[in-house]
Parts: structure tokens; C-alpha cells; sequence
């Protein structure tokens, strides 16, 4: 009787402690974003993991050497043929990535100096057909992807719709991996993630450019990212974390925010994401399926992550999103190489 009058007390306190653990967590997420909105934004994030992976995984081929070994050939695209780098041309990539990046990043800002809003819209236009004409066309012909990416590319570009917009932005980052996927491997894919986070930091927390580039995108309507637009409840809040970001419009009269999560933090989780897999098949002699499977152990502890920052950010202050996700990263790598030897 006093065995069972406990165990009634011990779930009954367990029951209270979730209950207050939930109603925490809601005061939490409504200080950021409204739940709903939370749980689209991290339901989108990890969409474009899976099916970047999924799509990756289609999109390699695995041969054996004459000595056989186990090798990757990267099919070519419609920007022509993949290059086939060794390791130790490869390590050094990811310094090449980041440059890239700068060098990106501060064109977009000779474009806002000088009012040359009309040259971003077309500047994405191209990126965004290229990219999505890479991804369609490992499960399409080349013709009727680069038909099909073209149309979708100048809808999304001039005619925003955020249905549209978020679905697209799945394939842009697949397609974006596919053609740096055959310049990482797995030391690169760790370096760039190390190199990348501390960028993040110094954009969002010392330069803060990273905010004035988000505030650039939004107002243009043309944001590299996931873009989520929903009625405020506070008309006198603004509300901003980067790479996390919420932005209230600014408009005369207008009842809306919108939540963003920049492209970067879609892009780089994928590409070392993509890379481990490729080290499984490789160096761990997995089958593609099994590669893939054991990959999405890293989707899900990135997507755990930025659903902690999301939970956790605090109205009116900025965050670099990377930080997280890259531990996320990490973490999911150290769970596949301990299942490796269980």
C-alpha cells in the first residue's frame, strides 16, 4: 500500500514537473516567436537537411578502384564538369569557402551603398535558377529542370510568395552543396564549420553587418533564407536575432513580423553533413542507404540545436546562429562514430 501511494506521488510529481516544464517553455518561445511559428521554422530547417541529404545521396556515384577501393565520382552539372580533387587538395578548402563568402557579403554592401537594389534581385535571380537547375536535375532531365527553375526562380524573385519561397529554398542549398561538395572532405568540412561559426560571431557581435544585410534582404522582399511572415501582437516591439531573425516591418500601418533564418545556416550543416556521409561510404564502407541513414543522425542534433537558440533568444537581443548549429554538428558526428564501435 505505501509502495503504491508513492509510485502514485512519484508520477504525480513528474507529471507537474513537465507540466511546468511546458509552461516555461511556452513563456520562453512567445518572448521569440509564437509557437506556431518556432515549429515551422525548425520543421522547414530539418526538411532541407533530409532532402539534401536524400538528394546528395542520389546524386553521387560509388565505383570501385582496380585495386578496390572505394571512390566517389560527382556527376557533372549544368555548369559542366565536377572536378575530382585528392585529400590533401581538399584541406584547404574551406579557407577558399570563407573568402568566397567575404568577397559575396561585400558586394551585396556595394550594392546597398549605392542604391543598386535592382542588380541583388537580379544577382538572385541567376543564383537561384543555377542552384535550383542543380538540385531538379538529379531527379529531371536537364531540360525540363532548367525550364522548371526558371520559372520558379522569377516567381519567387518578383511575384513573393511564402509558400513558394520557403519550398524553393530546400533545393537552392542542395544545389549549392552539389557543386562545393566535390572541393570539402571531412577535415575541411570541420575546419569550415570552426571558421564559418567565428565568422558568425564577429558579423552579429562586434561588426553587427550581418544585421544591416538581413534588414537589406527582408525590405527587398529577396532573402536568402527561410522567411516566415505573421501578425504581431505588440505593434511597438521590434524584435531581432541574427542569423536567427525576427524584423518588424516598416511599413506605415502594417500588423506583421517576420521571422528569417538565413541561408548560411542551411547550407553549411548540409555540406559537412554531406561530406560525413561521404566518409562513411569511403572510409567506413557503407552502402549509400546506410551512409544516409546514419547522416541524419547529424540533421537531427542540428535541428535540436537551433531549436534551443530559437527557445532560449531573448527579445531585442542578436545571435549568430552558426555557433549552435555547428556544435550540433559536432555532437551528431561523435554519436555516428560511437555507434561505429558499439
Amino acid at each position: 500500500m505505501l509502495k503504491s501511494v508513492f509510485k502514485s506521488f512519484w508520477i504525480t510529481q513528474q507529471l507537474k514537473n513537465w507540466i511546468d516544464f511546458y509552461i516555461a517553455t511556452k513563456r520562453v518561445i512567445a518572448m521569440k516567436h509564437s509557437l506556431k511559428i518556432t515549429l515551422v521554422l525548425i520543421m522547414l530547417f530539418l526538411l532541407s537537411q533530409i532532402i539534401g541529404l536524400a538528394t546528395i545521396n542520389k546524386y553521387i556515384i560509388v565505383e570501385k578502384s582496380p585495386d578496390g577501393a572505394t571512390i566517389i565520382r560527382h556527376q557533372n552539372t549544368v555548369l559542366g564538369e565536377q572536378p575530382e580533387l585528392n585529400e590533401e587538395e581538399k584541406k584547404l578548402s574551406a579557407i577558399f569557402i570563407l573568402i568566397a563568402v567575404l568577397i559575396g557579403t561585400g558586394l551585396i554592401f556595394l550594392l546597398i551603398k549605392f542604391k543598386l537594389g535592382r542588380f541583388w534581385k537580379i544577382w538572385y535571380l541567376i543564383s537561384v535558377g543555377i542552384t535550383m537547375t542543380i538540385a531538379f536535375n538529379v531527379y529531371i532531365p536537364a531540360t525540363i529542370a532548367v525550364i522548371l527553375a526558371i520559372i520558379l526562380a522569377a516567381l519567387k524573385t518578383f511575384r513573393y510568395n511564402p509558400y513558394l519561397h520557403n519550398l524553393t529554398e530546400i533545393f537552392i542549398y542542395t544545389g549549392i552543396t552539389i557543386i562545393i561538395l566535390p572541393f570539402i572532405s571531412l577535415y575541411s568540412g570541420f575546419l569550415l564549420l570552426i571558421l564559418i561559426s567565428i565568422y558568425d560571431m564577429i558579423a552579429v557581435w562586434k561588426s553587427k553587418h550581418m544585421i544591416k544585410l538581413a534588414q537589406f534582404q527582408t525590405d527587398s522582399k529577396v532573402f536568402a533564407g527561410l522567411m516566415l511572415n505573421y501578425p504581431k501582437k505588440d505593434t511597438k516591439s521590434k524584435v531581432t536575432s541574427q542569423n536567427v531573425v525576427s524584423l518588424k516591418n516598416e511599413g506605415k500601418g502594417s500588423g506583421t513580423r517576420t521571422a528569417i533564418l538565413g541561408g548560411g545556416d542551411i547550407a553549411f550543416p548540409l555540406m559537412f553533413n554531406s561530406a560525413v556521409m561521404e566518409y562513411l561510404i569511403v572510409v567506413g564502407h557503407l552502402t549509400k542507404s546506410l551512409a544516409f541513414m546514419q547522416s541524419t543522425i547529424i540533421a537531427l542534433f542540428t535541428t535540436i540545436a537551433l531549436a534551443i537558440l530559437l527557445i532560449k533568444s531573448e527579445k531585442g537581443k542578436f545571435y549568430p546562429a552558426m555557433p549552435f548549429i555547428s556544435i550540433g554538428c559536432i555532437v551528431g558526428y561523435i554519436v555516428i562514430w560511437a555507434i561505429r564501435f558499439i
